[in-house]
This record gives C-alpha cells, sequence and structure tokens, in this order.
C-alpha cells in the first residue's frame, strides 16, 4: 500500500517569541523545506536537511520530525502563515496537496499566532476513543475556524492535561487496528523478559490476547493480603484486558489518535473475538468508527495551534506510581519495568519533545538516537534507564500569564508511615523548585493535571478507601490525600510574595467544575480559580455525579463545619453553579475547556464547550 508523505500531523508545538516548533511523522527522512509568510509574503525558509530538523526513526517506514527554530524574529501577535514542502525527486508536494483538508475554508496554507498575551485557551484531558461520548476536540476545531483571521479572539492556545492516550484501556477494534499499522509502517520489534509472551512479533501476529490480555500482564506478591494465595496484578485498572504492551503499540496508538491517515489503510473483518465479547467488540467498533470520521478536523485544530501536553495516568497505566508498594512491585518486574518504559518512550516522542525541546539535551538525544539507529533489547533497556532517571518533564512557557506546567507523576512524595497508602503528586523538591518560579510573577496559569482543589465528598470517600487498605480501588490520588505535599502546596499559596491571580487547569475526574479560592482572615489573599474540564471524550458514570454535587452541598458548603477537619480549613472555596438548568456545579457531559482571560490574569469567560451546546460557570455573588 502507498503511504502518504505525511503519516501524523503537522502538530504545531510550542510558538514564542524565541522558538517555533513543529512536530510530525514520515515514513522516511523529508527532503525540502518548510516557510512562513506575512500578507502571502515568505519572510523565513528552512531546508528540511538543516540541523534544526531532528529525527527518531521508530519502524521502517515511520520517521518522527522535529522542527525547532530558535532564535526566529517572526513577528509577534498577528497572522502568519506556514507550509513544508515536501520533495521526492522533481516532484514537491505542499501541504494541501498531501493533506487537503488540512486547512480551513478559503486558505491555502495553514496559519498560527506566536503569542505574547494569553487572551483566552482551549483546555481539557481525557480523550478516549471508544467511549459512547461525543469527541469535543470537534468543539475546538470549530472555535478556531470561527475567528480564524483575528489573533485577539482565536484561542490562543491549547492545554492538554493527560490521557492524551488511554494505554491502559484499549477497545479490541482499535488493538487490531494498532497491530495493522505496526505491520504497516514495520514498527519496531522487542523481546520481553519476565513474561509468558517472548517477543513482541507473536504479541501482534501469533498471540494477541484480544480481550485477554490480563492473562499475559505481569503479577506481584506484594499487593497480595495474606489471606489471597494468588499473585495479585500489577496493572489493576478493571479495564486491562487490551492493555497496550509494546513500544510499537504504543507509538500506533498515538498516530491513531491523531490522524486520519492511517485509518484508510484499516480493515476490521478477520479479527478473532472471543464468544463472549462479541456483544462489546459491536458497540466498541461503533463508537470507534464514529471516532474516526472526525480526524481530519483534529488533524486541522492541531495544525493550526500552539498545543502543550502533559501526561496523566492512563498515558501509562491506571496506577502509575500511586503508591510507594505499586512502584516496588511495578519497577521490580522486568515484563512491568519495560511496559511502564515502552509508554514513556511513547511519551516523549509524541508529546513531551515538542513541549520544551532545550531540556532534552545531547546526552538525552544521544541516549534516544543509540536506540533510533539500533533498536535492539540493550539500546531500548539503556534508553529506558535513562527515561527512568529523567528529572525534567515539567516546564514553563513566557507568555502573560506565565503557564507552568507541572509534572505530578514522576516526583512523587512517597509516604513514610506506611508504602501502601498514597504518594504525595509533587515532593518537598519539587514543589520549592515551583514556589522559586511563582515568586515575582503577577499571574500564573498552573496546569495540575489532577485538580488542587478537589471536591471533597469525594476526597472523603478515597480517604476512607485508603484507611481500609485499598487506595488502587478508587483511584486514590488528590493533593489533599498526602499530609505534606498538602500543606506545603497551601502554604505556597499563602506565601507573601505569590502571583495575586492564580489560574489552575485540571483535568483527570471525567467531571468539570469551577472553585474560586481565597485565603481566610486575610485581606490581601491571592485570588485563585480552580478550573477543572473531563474529559473530552470520557464522563463520570451518571446519574453518580448528581448525586456526589448534591452530597458535596450539603455537607461542605462554605461555612460548614466539616470544613475545619480538612487539610484546607485555611481556604475560603465557593463553588461556581453553571448556566443550565438545576443549579448544577459539577458537569458530567464530555466536553473542551474554554477560558477568556483579562490583561490582569483573571478569568472574565469560564465554560465547557459541548457537541450541542456550551455551559458556562457564572461567577459567584459578592458576599
Amino acid at each position: 500500500m502507498m503511504i502518504n508523505d505525511i503519516i501524523a500531523g503537522p502538530i504545531l508545538r510550542r510558538t514564542t517569541a524565541e522558538d517555533l516548533v513543529l512536530w510530525w511523522v514520515s515514513p522516511g527522512e523529508c527532503e525540502g523545506n518548510f516557510s512562513c509568510y506575512q500578507n502571502d509574503k515568505e519572510i523565513l525558509t528552512l531546508n528540511l536537511a538543516s540541523d534544526q530538523v531532528k529525527h527518531f526513526r521508530c519502524g521502517q517506514h515511520a520517521v518522527i520530525h522535529l522542527l525547532h527554530i530558535k532564535g526566529h524574529q517572526l513577528p509577534v501577535d498577528t497572522v502568519l502563515e506556514y507550509d513544508v514542502k515536501i520533495q521526492k525527486g522533481q516532484e514537491t508536494r505542499r501541504l494541501v496537496d498531501i493533506s487537503p483538508g488540512i486547512v480551513y475554508p478559503g486558505h491555502s496554507r495553514p496559519n498560527f499566532v506566536i503569542p505574547t498575551q494569553v487572551n483566552n485557551l482551549l483546555h481539557g484531558s481525557c480523550r478516549n476513543p471508544h467511549h459512547f461520548s461525543d469527541d469535543c476536540m470537534l468543539q475546538g476545531d470549530k472555535k478556531l475556524g470561527e475567528n480564524i483571521g483575528c489573533p485577539q479572539k482565536r484561542p490562543t492556545v491549547l492545554m492538554l492535561s493527560g490521557d492524551q492516550i488511554y494505554a491502559d484501556h484499549v477497545a479490541g477494534p482499535t488493538l487490531y487496528a494498532i497491530h495493522q499499522v505496526i505491520e504497516l509502517l514495520g514498527l519496531n520489534q522487542e523481546s520481553f523478559a519476565q513474561a509468558s509472551i517472548e517477543n513482541s512479533d507473536t504479541l501482534h501476529k501469533d498471540q494477541p490476547h484480544y480481550y485477554l490480555r490480563e492473562l499475559i500482564l505481569p503479577l506481584t506478591d506484594l499487593h497480595k493480603a495474606w489471606y489471597q494465595s494468588k499473585s495479585s496484578a500489577i496493572f489493576t485498572s478493571v479495564y486491562a484486558h487490551n492493555h497496550l504492551i509494546s513500544f510499537a503499540e504504543m507509538m500506533a496508538m498515538y498516530l491513531l489518535i491523531w490522524s486520519p491517515e492511517l485509518w484508510q489503510h484499516i480493515r476490521f473483518d478477520g479479527m478473532e473475538v472471543p464468544e463472549g465479547q462479541k456483544p462489546l467488540y459491536r458497540q466498541e467498533l461503533i463508537n470507534i468508527q464514529k471516532f474516526t470520521t472526525g480526524l481530519e478536523q483534529i488533524q486541522r485544530l492541531l495544525a493550526h495551534i500552539p498545543t502543550y501536553m502533559i501526561f496523566d495516568d492512563h498515558d501509562v497505566t491506571d496506577d502509575w506510581n500511586l503508591t510507594a508498594k505499586w512502584e516496588q512491585a511495578a519497577y521490580g518486574h522486568e515484563f512491568s519495568k519495560r511496559i511502564i518504559g515502552n509508554a514513556l518512550m511513547a511519551y516523549w516522542a509524541c508529546q513531551a519533545w515538542g513541549n520544551a525541546p532545550e531540556q532534552f539535551n545531547t546526552e538525552f538525544l544521544q541516549q534516544a538516537s543509540g536506540y533510533a539507529d539500533s533498536p535492539d533489547d540493550a539500546h531500548q533497556n539503556a534508553f529506558i534507564d535513562y527515561l527512568y532517571r529523567f528529572q525534567n518533564w515539567h516546564y514553563q512557557v513566557d507568555y502573560s500569564p506565565k503557564l507552568i506546567v507541572l509534572d505530578s507523576r514522576t516526583q512523587r512524595w512517597r509516604s513514610e508511615s506506611r508504602l501502601g497508602k498514597p504518594s504525595g503528586l509533587m515532593d518537598w523538591e519539587s514543589l520549592c523548585q515551583l514556589q522559586q518560579e511563582l515568586l515575582g510573577e503577577p499571574s500564573v496559569i498552573l496546569v495540575s493535571p489532577a485538580p488542587m482543589f478537589g471536591v471533597k465528598v469525594i476526597e472523603a470517600i478515597q480517604r476512607l478507601a485508603t484507611n481500609l487498605g485499598q487506595p488502587l480501588a478508587v483511584d486514590a490520588e488528590n493533593w489533599m490525600a498526602h499530609p505534606g505535599a498538602a500543606n506545603t502546596l497551601l502554604n505556597i499559596f499563602r506565601h507573601p510574595k505569590t502571583p495575586q491571580h492564580f489560574i489552575i487547569l485540571s483535568g483527570d475526574v471525567h467531571y468539570s467544575f469551577v472553585y474560586d479560592v481565597e485565603i481566610r482572615f486575610r485581606q490581601s489573599s491571592p485570588k485563585i480559580w480552580q478550573i477543572t474540564s473531563s474529559g473530552i471524550k470520557n464522563q463520570f458514570p451518571m446519574p453518580h455525579v448528581g448525586i456526589l454535587d448534591n452530597l458535596n452541598r450539603w455537607l461542605y458548603g462554605v461555612y460548614s463545619p466539616l470544613n475545619l477537619f480538612t487539610k484546607r480549613r485555611r481556604m475560603k472555596v465557593k463553588a461556581r453553579e453553571t448556566d443550565q438548568p438545576g443549579a448544577r456545579r459539577l458537569v458530567d457531559q464530555s466536553g473542551l475547556g474554554y477560558v477568556e482571560i483579562a490583561d490582569d490574569g483573571s478569568p472574565t469567560l469560564i465554560c465547557d464547550l459541548h457537541h450541542d451546546k456550551i455551559t458556562v460557570f457564572k461567577a459567584p455573588k459578592e458576599d
């Protein structure tokens, strides 16, 4: 089969006054040039053979390209166009020739803005391809298309705060498609240690274990209770029956969620489905086929807006680093260590590299190139070991307000009293570093994958499960679950030199809400807005969120005495009601967050964009 010159992308990544970053995947290393235009006049051109274009080969016909132009001196706060012209022999093809749907109506090239001020933004998390809900990333494409020619009105950035893929919750049809992509692109193979499957070639072809992967995933005795006779699963997700395992599977998943190109080569006939799973397979197939119909618009959106990303649990696995006990089990087993490492490799290549390329220095790139040039077990293990030691996944972008994106997954504050208790989402050192980055800033946009100020009644349920010794059963991770991390975080907000305006963007929880937060008994309190939007294509099981909404209102209202028993008792937290009927505060419909921001860093409009409506979170009445 003929493979297109661009398999996935281009995705516009970091765009600042200093950096211009573009990511895409092609069957081989591209020849040609990249050009920028203003008012149809070419103002910058770069040969793709330049050392400003890095490559990472992940298969025989799959090469990731990262174009990073540093110190570009392009004009800011104005609409610019760009093109990637790929030359093959005597033929030169432009982006619009390769992917006609990449441009908005009336345009011949993709365009973008290098912002200095964040006037508005799109944000969200949790985009599960086979979930029955609508893919609300499409609403971002619609929003951008409506304002494509206006630098002040078009969304400034798209912030994806976790679960860009679901490595641990994969539909049967998707896993079947992944295996076809692996064969089509010749993605890298590997061998497995301490596993019942010898190598990835067996896993992808002879024994794919559709709907049965819990049978081959690694086990541990560390999670086993005294009364249990069998070893327990390390990967405890109830949806682990199609858990991704190999690096090739992880890579193929990313390519399939961002681009329509590969789906044209996918066939769903011929998959052997266990008899008991056939009804589930048929429903998943309907949902997946609906998902793929919108991918051309998703590709167009990502080509036009600076897109920043950070991992959360499902980008790797459900319980990733939840407790120190889980870490002991996962990293002490060769097979589980490889699975997690494969997810980190794919995360770096597809997400992290474009966030802040300068953080991946020569030593890092040598490790990556060593594997790309010789994708054998020795180089793969060396790269994975290096990734486990790496401590620089967090990053910031010098917009106004400054955008600070937190790594709350690999810098955990482990419990000192009991290994099975939830770890803090960030340790002392990383929180101190965060405080230093905040000092002197008048306002910030802080991205925390999990809400810093969550729904108290849900946190109480998680605490109860933890006390009963079952933190993994309820995914008991929130900022207040660990006393040290919670107190340090709240002290940061109470610091006299902290920014006066905090916008906190979060996802993870599969429902949306907005809190206005201030410090009690202090006149000069900073203003904090906890804005949670989740999920883009996922939602909390109905009607449970409505019940939890009412319980939280009754038990933990602003003046409830129960607040005295919470760690954030010195903070005043007001939940915003929506403009929808019923005075609901928690929104359980899939949506993409949209925020408009004033010059001083305060939000003037907070809403969720759904496929059929817009939910606005109303500002609270003054006391």
